[in-house]
């Protein structure tokens, strides 16, 4: 199969075409701006192989995409191109909406008016996979309930907005012009190529540099964590085996409140590279003011996924996050440049504070 990823240099793009070039996709076409979070040192170990290839292109463009596509012959097309920190949404909206909203319509032109030139055949073949989030669905209580797939949306913030305008659009051009689109919502990714602006990657690398780590409220809010190779895995499922006009819910069953995590964290740093004077990492965490509109749980039902196309996550969290510690330890060549020259850690979305 001939796949284009957008945002294929980003965290979860670049796992993707790692997962497709070692699984023997035929062809493996990575679109991304290369914008701050973008990274082609992700792909350094696809990099020559001879099914891979990088275009640097903006989603906005609609006419090289389409340019793309036709010389590529893609079979699929692979939506991951978003901005996506909530933090900065809150400081600057305007483009997510340009990128996560805009993007998307004009990538979805362009896919359409492709596909509209394929034989029978190939149309028949062809798959627009459109990757979004479950902040879509805004929050749920600490007292219980999950998202499902029919789970009404209601955004919180200016990036979940985004991708719910986003999501909407997908389904109007299945509904609309019978493009044949799926959908996927996943739960928060970790692992190794984690941009260090996310609570995880900061984590690891704060305590690293022993300095504070930076936590929200009181660490009570919950998210199911996602290894970012088991996501992987469950999109070039729903890719290739999903119904068209249908959406698929991936989670991996494995909610944690942010406090602990950033307590397992430390706890295993602590066992790894002790601290000089014996102290504990978990000394570091410090409550900084709460993210305006900060979502209190976001708990997915995979079932779905798992009933119809018979997936399931590998890795536990514990095992994960134990590896994804180690990955950070061993690959300070990654991130070093990224905390000089790109992001060294200062809190976002502080700017605008909830006044209710």
């Amino acid at each position: 199969m001939r796949v284009l990823i957008t945002g294929g240099a980003g965290f979860i793009g670049s796992a993707v075409c790692r997962h497709l070039v070692a699984n023997g996709a035929e062809r493996v076409v990575n679109v991304d701006k290369l914008t701050y979070a973008g990274n082609l040192q992700s792909l350094r170990a696809v990099d020559n192989h001879p099914s891979y290839v990088f275009y640097r292109a903006d989603v906005r463009n609609e006419q090289s995409l389409l340019d793309i596509m036709r010389l590529e012959r893609v079979d699929a097309v692979m939506h991951l191109a978003a901005e996506s920190h909530v933090d900065r949404s809150i400081d600057g909206p305007g483009a997510f909406a340009e990128t996560n909203v805009l993007g998307t319509v004009r990538l979805l032109s362009a896919a359409l008016a492709y596909w509209s030139e394929l034989g029978p055949t190939a149309r028949d073949r062809f798959r627009f996979h459109h990757i979004s989030t479950d902040e879509v669905f805004g929050d749920l209580p600490f007292s219980g309930g999950v998202f499902v797939e029919e789970t009404r949306y209601a955004p919180s913030s200016p990036y979940a907005a985004s991708k719910a305008a986003a999501d909407h659009f997908v389904r109007a051009w299945h509904q609309t012009y019978g493009l044949p689109v799926v959908l996927s919502n996943s739960s928060n990714n970790y692992g190794p190529f984690h941009f260090p602006e996310k609570l995880i990657p900061l984590t690891i690398i704060n305590a690293m540099e022993e300095k504070p780590l930076p936590l929200y409220g009181s660490g009570a809010n919950i998210r199911d964590w996602l290894h970012v190779e088991d996501h992987a895995r469950a999109l070039e499922l729903v890719m290739r085996e999903g119904r068209p006009g249908e959406s698929y819910n991936i989670g991996a069953r494995a909610a944690r409140n942010n406090l602990s995590v950033m307590e397992s964290i430390c706890d295993l740093l602590d066992s790894r590279l002790p601290r000089k004077g014996g102290e504990s990492y978990r000394d570091l965490i410090t409550l900084v003011a709460d993210r305006p509109g900060h979502d209190r749980r976001y708990a997915i039902d995979p079932t779905k996924i798992e009933r119809e196309l018979g997936w399931r996550p590998k890795r536990g969290f514990e095992e994960g996050l134990s590896e994804t510690v180690d990955w950070y330890l061993a690959n300070s060549w990654w991130w070093e440049p990224i905390r000089r020259e790109r992001y060294a850690g200062a809190r976002l979305g502080g700017r605008h504070r909830s006044v209710a």
